[in-house]
């Protein structure tokens, strides 16, 4: 519900004062009030000088019907600039809610409080709101071709890297008689098939506030998405052969050329969906606007069409890929079937890469360490030259060597119970490293954030610090944007010397429990990254930074703070 207070002439309203509520028992309730204007200082007291534009969300028990008739209050206090103040008022309005849209209410999540927003005129308009104003305002073509170019951007993030082995896997799985246009068209099909994925969870996630991707980020999904790389990668092991029955085949390719023995774009297709589904969860500027744009509007249509233009944006490094397969797929021979031995042991990396999701840090290295040393044995790192049988294969056979050594290390290392894969003694070189491996993987991201999981949480350490700059930092294991703001962003010197200036404050949502979606839901978020900044106790809304930021841009942001 929106709702706005115009103000007459040189009044005010108290900031404090000012709120809303239900006036009698009903099965909705008040999730968030947002305020959008900016509380000023006014004689010791923070009020609001302009008409003051309110959004209302709800929730809702189970037993809520299609339309509920409820009873809004809103309470205010104003005085006048001649020096008349008035008495606290009320006004009554009633209003009919569809609940479809709404939320369930759990009652084991503790209510956040009511959220009051400022912004700051150290920022413009930040990205999201640009994002969705263009969707607002913007014909169809332009609103499309915008959008087409945010996904060519985000195609050089990290959350689409992981699917630039999985589909190279899949061309090369087709065997020698790989072309041009058939690796083209699979790459099409995949990344279409990734487009119609994005567009129903952007849909969904919009309309209905949760987040598909962020819901498959569980050890089920994720395990199952493991075990079907592993059985990929046994295949191109020549272990056995995934395919239909000889009959079924016969009659499929007498149909269309596309079904073979090594799968077809049906198959292609349903890697692309999961895919995109499993592999890449993480938030975007463009995807976050896209989502608020179809939660406030309720136009699926457009936004859902926005979403999908793009994937196909951020499929295009995928779409080049299968258009050079044709020319730099090597020629038929011992070649071809060493390079499927290669990809499989990518496809066995990948499972390891999504298993770390949901395994501790320890047995994620002893599973590293294992594929480096089987990829090893498997180079020949124990197995002679052949006399007059160097140049590629003393390659190879060195590359074994350095693998069968690192994982050699990592072995060491994840029996004496370290968890980094670049400093794998650390327990053997440093006294102190016992201390510290003895924390949570969640804390390691950062010793100077605080993390959090619930808004008890977050609303005990902004009533405490009510005169610092509360940084908020959402992220999540399974997020690979989360993991390069990490390791590249909070890791430069500038940034971290300007971050001390800040209370820093990490809400970890890697569980996705019932206390982090409200955590999650009651700042408007679909997911990780997303960074918020609070003064006074109140969020600086276009302060908000959606998505990965390079150090030098963050840095920019916190000195503008």
């Amino acid at each position: 519900v929106e709702a706005t207070m115009k103000l007459g002439d040189k009044i005010y309203v108290y900031q404090e004062k000012f709120g809303f509520s239900i006036k009698d028992p009903s099965p909705l309730q008040i999730a968030t009030t947002e305020i959008v204007n900016v509380a000023v200082d006014h004689d010791g007291d923070k009020v609001y000088l302009e008409d003051i534009s309110s959004l209302i969300t709800f929730t809702k028990n189970t037993d809520a019907a299609d339309k509920e008739m409820i009873t809004l209050v809103m309470k205010y206090q104003g005085c006048s600039e001649a020096g008349l103040c008035y008495e606290p008022s009320t006004k009554e309005f009633e209003v009919e809610i569809e609940t479809a849209g709404l939320t369930a209410e759990n009652g084991n999540v503790t209510a956040a409080k009511e959220i009051v927003v400022e912004t700051s005129d150290a920022f413009g308009a930040s990205e999201t709101d640009e994002i969705v104003e263009a969707l607002k305002g913007g014909s169809v073509w332009s609103i499309l071709a915008i959008f087409f170019g945010i996904g060519v951007v985000l195609s050089l993030t990290p959350c689409i890297f992981p699917m630039i082995p999985i589909l190279s896997s899949i061309i090369v799985s087709q065997g020698e008689d790989i072309s041009a246009k058939k690796g083209f068209m699979l790459s099409l099909v995949y990344v279409l098939a990734m487009a119609v994925a994005y567009s129903i969870a952007g849909i969904l996630a919009g309309v209905f506030g949760e987040n598909l991707q962020v819901l498959l980020q569980n050890p089920w999904a994720i395990g199952g998405f493991a075990l079907l790389f592993i059985g990929l990668a046994l295949s191109m092991f020549g272990f056995y052969e995934i395919g239909l029955p000889s009959s079924w085949q016969s009659k499929l390719s007498s149909a269309s050329d596309s079904a073979s023995s090594k799968g077809g774009f049906v198959g292609v297709a349903v890697m692309g969906f999961l895919s995109a589904l499993i592999v890449g969860p993480c938030v975007a500027p463009g995807l976050a606007g896209a989502l608020i744009y179809i939660g406030q509007t309720g136009n699926a249509a457009l936004g859902g069409a926005a979403l999908f233009v793009m994937s196909i944006g951020m499929g295009l490094p995928l779409l080049l890929i299968g258009a050079g397969a044709g020319k730099f797929m090597p020629r038929p021979g011992g070649w071809m079937d060493k390079l499927t031995h290669v990809f499989g042991a990518v496809m066995l990396a990948i499972a390891i890469w999504m298993l770390s999701r949901i395994l501790p840090d320890s047995v994620t290295m002893l599973l590293w360490a294992i594929f480096f040393m089987f990829s090893a044995v498997y180079m020949g790192a124990l197995e002679p030259l052949e006399a007059g049988k160097r140049g590629w294969n003393a390659m190879v056979k060195a590359i074994g060597v350095l693998f069968l050594i690192y994982g050699g290390l990592l072995f060491s290392g994840a029996l004496s119970g370290s968890t980094s894969m670049f400093t794998p003694l650390d327990k053997f070189t440093n006294k102190c490293a016992t201390i510290v491996q003895n924390t949570v993987a969640a804390q390691n991201r950062s010793s100077k954030f605080k993390i959090i999981h619930s808004n008890a949480e977050l609303d005990a350490i902004l009533e405490k610090n009510p005169d610092k700059t509360v940084m908020l930092d959402f992220a999540a294991e399974w997020c690979s944007s989360c993991k390069e703001m990490e390791h590249i962003t909070f890791a430069d010197a500038d940034v971290k010397a300007k971050m001390s200036e800040f209370v820093l404050v990490q809400a970890d949502v890697t569980k996705n429990s019932e206390e982090e979606k409200a955590l999650t839901k009651r700042f408007g978020l679909f997911g990780p990254p997303g960074i918020l900044f609070f003064k006074d106790t109140v969020e600086i809304k276009n302060a908000r930074i959606i998505g990965y930021q390079p150090p030098e841009k963050f840095l920019a942001h916190l000195n503008k703070l």
